[in-house]
């Protein structure tokens, strides 16, 4: 009688558990996630008795006070007896106006830019390149300090204010401009803008269907202006006119009426758009190099014009390369409108300071500034990802 074997014959040896690649890559982990869990018991409880010993109670609680200082320059309605609260909300609506006028006169700046470094003049794309690479070898607090010590602070007083044109001026302590006041039945002008985009959406998509299933194009540009600017006119002359201007007016010392953009704002916001447009322009460079020059050469070919070439056919492709990169450099723009402090800009950063050492508030101050700039970028970052989903190339 045969006796059984111990192991079957072609089957490999038994490997200790120890020596497992995928036992130990799991321990591994284990000890790992409790070691960052025992590190940041520690931090807490460190933390919570350095602030009992400095009396310093713990919590929220403290953006109800009262904040006790004046903001110069406010979106919304403020004062020194305004709560902390408040005044984060404050600086938050300040920084999100420089992002996002900056992030779109950068988008501009830097698209013109890119062209032009591509063009076949010589003097134009001299121009380009050495604004790029300026731009792009200084640090942008620099940048900042440039335009409000070197350009806006050598500005004339207001006695001697620089006379621009619609009524507005320039000088020392900022820009001033024409205020708008809106009369009764305003609002219909709001409404007509509104009905003009959507109108202006639905005839896009109309007119894209049409052209792919009879190959006829519609002049989808020259009735969307008509939409968006008709409606709003008509909406203004049905109401009356409902608009009156109350313009800035020299006095002894200062301007009195309309609406002044200070210093601040003006040196933060140019500073980066400038700055952020030169990175954009290379961005912008190699997306249009990154198109097959096949198509360039398509286009003449169907006899478009060079302008009609880059704006249907290269541009469209070169979104695609572009939109990614372009988000990060959203994203710097808008995480370097922190340098604000260096100037006394008003922004989330210098209020949010201001508070913590009247306070003494830190972690929660910095808990509050690390939520709102990551709420930013993680939005702009997932607005830009469905906007290259959008604009990615669909294979049949």
């Amino acid at each position: 009688m045969a006796t059984p074997q111990s192991t079957v014959e072609g089957a490999a040896p038994r490997v200790p558990l120890f020596y497992d690649p995928r036992v130990r890559g799991i321990a591994y982990q284990v000890l790992v996630f409790a070691g960052l869990i025992a590190l940041i018991y520690w931090i807490i409880g460190n933390t919570t008795a350095n602030l009992q010993r400095a009396n310093i109670a713990s919590g929220f609680a403290f953006l109800q006070g009262r904040a006790g200082f004046d903001i110069g320059d406010s979106l919304v309605e403020y004062s020194s007896d305004s709560t902390y609260g408040r005044a984060l909300f404050v600086g938050f609506l300040n920084t999100l106006r420089v992002a996002v006028v900056g992030i779109i006169t950068a988008t501009i700046i830097g698209f013109i830019i890119g062209i032009g470094r591509l063009s076949k003049n010589w003097l134009i794309n001299r121009i380009c390149l050495v604004y790029v690479e300026v731009f792009r070898n200084i640090p942008p607090l620099l940048v900042i300090f440039f335009w409000y010590f070197g350009v806006l602070s050598v500005l004339p007083l207001p006695r001697d204010s620089i006379d621009l044109p619609l009524g507005s001026y320039l000088n020392s302590r900022g820009f001033y401009f024409p205020r708008f006041l809106w009369g009764e039945g305003a609002w219909l002008v709001l409404v007509g803008l509104v009905l003009g985009i959507v109108f202006t959406f639905f005839v896009r998509r109309w007119a894209h269907r049409r052209q792919m299933a009879t190959g006829e194009q519609f002049p989808v540009f020259w009735t969307g202006a008509g939409l968006i600017v008709g409606l709003p006119l008509l909406a203004f002359v049905v109401t009356g006119f409902p608009l009156s201007f109350e313009f800035p007016e020299l006095s002894t010392f200062n301007l009195r009426g309309g609406i002044q953009v200070r210093p601040e704002f003006l040196a933060l916001y140019l500073a980066l758009s400038f700055y952020t447009a030169a990175f954009i322009a290379e961005i912008v460079r190699a997306g249009v190099l990154g198109v097959s020059h096949g198509q360039s050469e398509a286009a003449q070919a169907l006899g478009l014009r060079s302008g009609q070439s880059m704006r249907l056919v290269i541009i469209p492709q070169a979104l695609r390369i572009i939109i990614p990169p372009l988000t990060s450099q959203y994203l710097n723009l808008t995480k370097n409108s922190s340098l604000a402090v260096a100037i006394g800009y008003p922004d989330l950063v210098a209020t949010g300071g201001t508070t913590l050492n009247q306070t003494g508030q830190a972690i929660e101050v910095v808990a509050i500034w690390l939520v709102v700039y990551l709420g930013l970028s993680l939005g702009t970052a997932a607005l830009m990802n469905w906007y290259n989903a959008r604009m990615a190339l669909v294979e049949r």
